[in-house]
């Protein structure tokens, strides 16, 4: 990481976002070489990152040919706008930038657990049954087993931190934006 300062060194605070996120981003290999990027949900669970797909497309075309993943998640907090001098504005947000690679889980309990696990996650209330076999059956789960994970922030000037850090812990209304003179 180039701005040592942005780094987030808390690793709770690293995990907490992967929990907290609903989207992810899933950075593989193109079949012409090219990197493609395809949003998705996911789950964070016991240090690896679980999502279910087809098994047949894109992704699990790409995973097959090359397991070398890369995968994001970002969470925007504020915009600062500026009052005057347009380099002033400023987007605030906190991400996780994760390398490793991928595998399909074919064993039947890790695929059931990875989807109880998306299921608790998405739905945290309950109100849903277990998996039926045919969905089992036509569901692909992927495990990515994480070598390397960055953490990443920009949370504003000193006199701005304490308010975002308000705002992150959900004591005080969201706000679309900050001014900054």
């Amino acid at each position: 990481m180039r701005v040592t300062k942005k780094e987030i060194k808390d690793r709770d605070v690293v995990t907490g976002l992967l929990s907290q996120c609903h989207v992810g981003r899933l950075g593989t290999v193109g079949k012409d070489g090219y990197p493609m990027i395809k949003p998705l949900n996911f789950v964070y669970h016991e240090n690896k990152i679980y999502f279910h797909s087809a098994h047949e497309g894109e992704k699990i075309e790409d995973i097959t040919r090359d397991s070398r993943v890369c995968f994001e998640v970002d969470l925007p907090v504020a915009y600062v706008r500026s009052a005057g001098i347009p380099c002033k504005a400023d987007y605030l947000y906190r991400s996780v930038l994760v390398r490793g690679t991928a595998h399909l889980v074919t064993e039947k309990q890790a695929k059931l657990s990875a989807l109880r696990q998306l299921m608790q996650k998405y739905q945290p209330q309950g109100g849903y049954d277990d998996v039926p076999e045919d969905k089992l059956q036509s569901t692909a789960v992927v495990r990515i087993d994480i070598e390397q994970m960055t953490g990443k922030q920009d949370l504003g000037k000193e006199s701005e931190r304490g308010a975002v850090l308000d705002l992150l812990k959900g004591n005080r209304e969201p706000r679309a934006h900050f001014e900054r003179k």
